[in-house]
């Protein structure tokens, strides 16, 4: 048996006031441009299309912006299953992304400044060297009204799975991995060694 979680609507109000604040700092940069055109003194038809421009670009960026982060969070679940947490996504093509307990190192608590205003918070799910992200967190469980219950509830489950070290990787697979890396660098001395020796 395992729960399922769907990220509450406030994460859809989150990213619109995200696009709203990048459209207010590009409304004030490009208005700070006027001004100092027109304190150069030029021609003011080239900032009127300029201005056309701006606005232009930012109908197009909330027209398509919109509608796609509605069919991402509408298409984003969580399921917390017996050893492992699932995280389904997209919106033309579906991924599930499976994090084992076995792997999972720590869980971060994280609440942005909208995050706060809204009553919502995520968890940074951190695995044992395996991220392919720039972050360092192989997942995020965001949009979640009820995440102190949650984070707590999974580090407990964590805990009880692995309790001898609190995570998943065990002591007895850390000395493997160690041996095994360190007859690697050993074949690649002898390697090294050999080719100098030529």
């Amino acid at each position: 048996m395992y729960k399922i979680i769907e990220p509450d609507r406030k994460l859809f109000i989150k990213q619109i006031y995200i696009l709203l604040t990048f459209s207010i700092i590009i409304i004030l940069a490009a208005y700070i441009i006027d001004r100092v055109v027109a304190l150069v003194g030029e021609d003011p038809s080239p900032i009127r299309i300029f201005w056309y421009i701006v606005i232009t670009l930012l109908i197009l960026l909330w027209v398509i912006s919109v509608p796609l982060v509605k069919l991402w969070i509408n298409n984003l679940k969580y399921s917390i299953r017996v050893d492992r947490i699932a995280i389904n996504k997209g919106i033309l093509t579906k991924v599930e992304q499976n994090i084992p307990f076995r792997s999972i190192t720590d869980f971060q608590l994280y609440r942005s400044l909208y995050d706060r205003a809204l009553g919502i918070g995520s968890i940074k799910i951190q695995t044992a060297g395996q991220s392919q992200s720039a972050s360092g967190y192989e997942g995020v469980l965001s949009g979640l009204t009820d995440f102190e219950s949650l984070h707590s509830e999974l580090r407990e489950k964590v805990k009880s799975l692995y309790p001898k070290t609190g995570t998943g990787t065990s002591a007895a697979t850390n000395s493997e991995s160690g041996e095994q890396t360190l007859k690697m660098i050993l074949e690649e001395i002898k390697y090294i060694r050999k080719n100098i020796e030529k």
